[in-house]
């Protein structure tokens, strides 16, 4: 159940562009989302199953959960959970355009090798709470500056989780307790960010690895809980994204340097993995962003 959700709007469009609510059940996270906007979940208490992307995970206690536009997850609790969550519209804060100020791209959004969740002390679950308070603050007073006022402490939020997540070691699976990451898919991460453009099977960074496929399956499989080829789709469809937010370049050209010679194989790639087309997208989230004065 959401409590004290409090909203702004886009003044144009009417479309949510932060919110922030508490929460003291699973409620509004036990069904399939896939929202038009980025989301910190702050678990204050509790446990359960966590499903995100292609892997399903398990949480318990104080846990800080990071999702970004039209990614699919679900939360659904084992025992009482509770917290707060800040939701807020790429045109309201771009992670990319603020990449330098805020490094939050790739440490706690669009983190396709490692899960979209990490652990966090109670002294950080008070911090936590205190920020989110002065921006539910802020959308109650409606004074002026409100929108920069709340952006400077979403800022202070995002760093404070940064410096948590990159502070903590990588967080183990059954098969892998210890969270370490063996050479091989250090070699294959690598492969993956450099070749996803032209090189889309499983087969072929085998290869490129030259370790047998099987045997590369089953340790991606036991170390990040999916398969090579969800890996592989990931990280295109996180580049898709990036480019038709950033950029004016049509759905053809987009497909086209993603190593796709069929721009509406590209288009039903990736409404599969993202629920929506390229063109609802960019008219859901943004577009040319990077080109704007």
């Amino acid at each position: 159940m959401a409590i004290d959700c409090l909203l702004l709007t886009h003044p144009h469009t009417g479309e949510l562009a932060f919110r922030s609510y508490s929460f003291s059940d699973d409620t509004p996270f036990n069904y399939l989302q896939r929202n038009n906007y980025y989301s910190l979940i702050l678990l204050t208490q509790g446990s359960g199953e966590l499903r995100a992307n292609f892997a399903t995970y398990l949480f318990a206690g104080s846990t800080l959960c990071c999702f970004g536009p039209y990614q699919p997850y679900t939360i659904q609790a084992s025992t009482a959970v509770a917290g707060l969550v800040l939701d807020f519209h790429a045109d309201f804060f771009c992670i990319y355009r603020h990449q330098q100020e805020v490094a939050s791209n790739g440490i706690l959004f669009n983190t396709i090798f490692e899960p979209p969740f990490f652990p966090v002390t109670p002294e950080a679950v008070r911090e936590f709470a205190a920020l989110a308070a002065v921006m539910q603050e802020e959308v109650r007073r409606q004074e002026v500056a409100q929108q920069e006022s709340i952006v400077l402490y979403l800022k202070l939020f995002l760093l404070k989780a940064i410096r948590i997540r990159t502070a903590q070691p990588a967080l183990g699976t059954e098969q892998n307790p210890s969270g370490r990451e063996p050479w091989l898919l250090q070699q294959l991460q690598d492969a993956i960010n450099t070749h996803y453009r032209h090189l889309h099977t499983a087969g072929a960074y085998a290869d490129l690895l030259r370790v047998p496929a099987r045997s590369l399956t089953r340790l991606v499989k036991s170390h990040y809980q999916k398969t090579l080829s969800q890996l592989i789709t990931e990280r295109i469809i996180m580049e898709a994204k990036r480019e038709l937010y950033l950029t004016s370049q049509s759905v053809k050209a987009i497909a086209f340097a993603l190593g796709f010679g069929d721009e509406y194989y590209f288009s039903r790639f990736f409404k599969k993995n993202t629920a929506v087309s390229p063109q609802f997208f960019r008219e859901s989230v943004g577009f040319a962003k990077a080109e704007e004065s």
